[in-house]
Parts: C-alpha cells; structure tokens; sequence
C-alpha cells in the first residue's frame, strides 16, 4: 500500500498494489497492520473502524456535504464500480485548513482509497452512469446528529465536475442544506 498525501495533511489517499495477469486481478484493499504502520508515518493514530457502509449512485448523483456534530466519522472510502468526485471539507474550528476542501477522483480503474478524519464534512458526486462505494467508518451512524453543508456553498466553493448545464442530483434532505 502506498500513502499519497494530500492539500490538507490528515486527508490521506491510499494506492494499494494491484497484482494482474491475463485472468484478472489481486489487490489488497485493507490490512491494519499496514495502515497502522502508515498513519504512523505521518505522525496520526491509527483510527479504529466500527462500521462498514455500501452505496449506489446514478450518475450526477450529489451526496452531502454530510458530517455529525456528535460522534463524528472518519471514513475510509473506495469505489468498486464507476467513479466519483469525492470531497473532504474541514469544519474543525482552530484547524490550520479550517474551511478547506480536498477533492479527488476515486473509481474502480484508479483503485484509490480516502481517508477523511473525523471533524470533516463529507460528499461526492457521481462522474460514471453508477457507482458502487464502500466505506469503513470511525463511529456509527446516528442520524439524529447529522448534518448538511449545502453542496454549493458560496464560501467553499467547491469546484464539482459538473458537465456545463447540468445540475446535481439531490436528496430532499440534501437540497434544503443550508448555505
């Protein structure tokens, strides 16, 4: 597993080593004991995962900018199938990178993983007709402390690869974020 650093230190991207032949593939996608000895690297304790989460998109989908006031998430992020813009935002006040965002593309072909520490708000948009996400995650889910950043925030301002004309697709709760 190689450890690519980001524009904001504790947002890590993980390129594991892919081991191919004319039959397919083999990947490492996760062990600890590697990932202790690369958060130790660079100077961060090794997060405990609790919880391991499963999504789909459509294309154009737009999740987020979700994050939980308490028992706030990391989260370990890979997609399976298709691709997706994902984004870390720091909403740690007293943090050096307070209110900036980290954005990279993650998809099955790159095989990239992100790591977003627990104080960030979190979201992606889809780029392929659908994308397969996995998540592990630092604490579990509790709905009724959820949280929303609208995704258009004039302050962030995000820079979404939106194709020109197109708007997000977004959920209920999603769409009435405040800005």
């Amino acid at each position: 597993m190689k450890l690519i650093p980001t524009t904001i230190p504790d947002v890590l991207l993980f390129e594991p080593k892919v081991f191919g032949d004319e039959r397919g593939f083999f990947m490492e996608t996760f062990r600890q004991s590697e990932f202790e000895a690369l958060f130790a690297e660079v100077g961060m304790a090794y997060p405990s995962f609790v919880q391991e989460n499963m999504s789909r998109s459509a294309k154009n989908v737009l999740r987020g900018l979700h994050y939980q006031e308490v028992h706030p998430q990391g989260k370990l992020i890979r997609v399976t199938a298709g691709s997706i813009f994902d984004v870390a935002v720091d909403i740690r006040k007293g943090s050096k990178t307070y209110g900036q965002w980290f954005g990279q593309v993650l998809s099955a072909e790159n095989r990239l993983q992100m790591y977003i520490p627990p104080g960030f708000a979190h979201g992606f948009l889809t780029l392929s007709d659908h994308a397969d996400i996995i998540y592990k995650c630092t604490d579990y889910y509790a709905p009724e402390f959820e949280k929303c950043i609208a995704w258009n925030d004039p302050q962030l301002n995000i820079q979404w690869p939106l194709e020109a004309g197109v708007e997000p697709i977004l959920s209920e709760k999603d769409g009435k974020a405040l800005r």
